[in-house]
């Protein structure tokens, strides 16, 4: 979402492009298919629905999820479609009651001035936009040209009413907000507060604010069960420190989840981590404060996308008596010192399990040398 062209600076682009470049990246592994992509949209395909009529019971909702073409095809041949019907319908009538063959100074006709199917349509027209141009206009002779009048009205009022609704749904939803509120492309995990946590950088770019902000997370992961039932998409929600009331989103925020004993990534080390098939989904949803409208912003991060051992630079400072936000540095980090066993090994003062596997003579505790009077005595 960050690299959107129009919402941020060509320089804040250039910045996570360099962070690209030098950041570490693992090499011949097989990229996991992501369950909710980096610009907040689900990688699902909906196959084999049976029941396609359902669709059809929420027409609303169905156009407003149309594509742009296609809604402003359906809302054009909604008008020539009903103009077109209830042309023929005038038509009809006149030809029933004789208003095309008689001209007689004594003849009264239901809608003066029809002579033919052209002039029908244009009379329908004229009905149901409201324009009266003076020229064709309906009489008290026929009855059925009366019903036919208020009809046609009250369908033209429900056309306008679910097409211009539609439209203006379409161009006031809620993911439309959701384009100025950026992510971090990497997350990180280090020592807060000496506590190991996983934390990740929200913001949002516009001056109007997010009323109700809260922040979910779900750690999604392949996951078997005693009985044997395998669940490829198990999604295990998260714990978060510093969202449980909701957050105050005016400045950019690292939401922090501390990694304890309920926490999905309790056992997980610096090196489990590179092998591990996690999917982290974070989901940013609020109230618009222009609009009212609720809007959701989601991305995710996949293991090689969290970086152990980093935090985030600081990108907020005083300036002049207001705070000012550096969004170049947004997502930048730095390496700090950080314990490479996972918080379950750390507990227990043992190595962990993919160390022993492996082999790796990596102690995940550093001693520190003793002095030469002790060896020598």
């Amino acid at each position: 979402m960050l690299s959107r062209k129009g919402l941020i600076p060509d320089d804040f682009v250039l910045t996570r492009l360099t962070e690209d470049v030098f950041q570490p990246k693992l090499k011949g592994r097989q990229k996991k298919t992501r369950f909710v992509d980096k610009n907040g949209s689900c990688n699902v395909a909906h196959t084999n629905i049976r029941e396609q009529g359902r669709f059809l019971l929420d027409v609303f909702t169905t156009l407003v999820d149309l594509k742009w073409l296609h809604t402003l095809l359906i809302f054009t041949m909604t008008f020539l479609c009903s103009w077109l019907l209830f042309g023929m319908i005038w038509w009809l009538i006149a030809f029933a009651h004789g208003d095309l063959d008689q001209n007689g100074d004594d003849f009264v006709p239901c809608v003066t001035s029809i002579h033919s199917f052209a002039s029908a349509f244009l009379f329908s027209i004229e009905v149901q936009v409201t324009i009266g141009f003076g020229g064709r206009m309906i009489t008290d002779e026929c009855f059925s040209a009366i019903a036919v009048l208020i009809i046609q009205n009250i369908v033209g009022l429900v056309i306008n009413a679910i097409m211009l609704g539609c439209i203006f749904m379409k161009t006031a939803q809620a993911n439309r907000r959701a384009e100025t509120l950026i992510f971090s492309k990497h997350a990180v995990i280090s020592v807060r507060n000496n506590k190991l946590c996983f934390m990740m950088r929200v913001g949002d770019l516009r001056k109007s604010m997010i009323i109700s902000a809260s922040v979910k997370m779900q750690v999604i992961r392949k996951n078997t069960t005693l009985e044997g039932e395998v669940i490829p998409l198990h999604q295990i929600d998260v714990e978060l420190d510093n969202c449980s009331n909701g957050i105050f989103l005016v400045s950019p925020l690292i939401v922090t989840h501390v990694i304890d004993e309920n926490s999905p990534l309790y056992d997980v080390s610096e090196i489990d981590l590179e092998g591990e098939d996690i999917e982290v989904v974070v989901i940013l949803e609020g109230v618009v404060e222009t609009t009212g409208i609720t809007t959701q912003a989601r991305t995710s991060y996949l293991s090689d996308e969290i970086f152990w051992g980093h935090r985030f630079v600081p990108i907020v400072t005083e300036e002049e008596g207001v705070y000012a936000v550096d969004y170049s540095k947004f997502g930048n980090t730095v390496k700090v010192p950080t314990p490479s066993c996972s918080v379950k090994t750390a507990k227990e003062g043992g190595l962990s399990p993919r160390l022993k596997r492996e082999g790796r003579l990596r102690s995940t505790i550093r001693h520190r040398p003793p002095p030469e009077g002790a060896l020598k005595s």
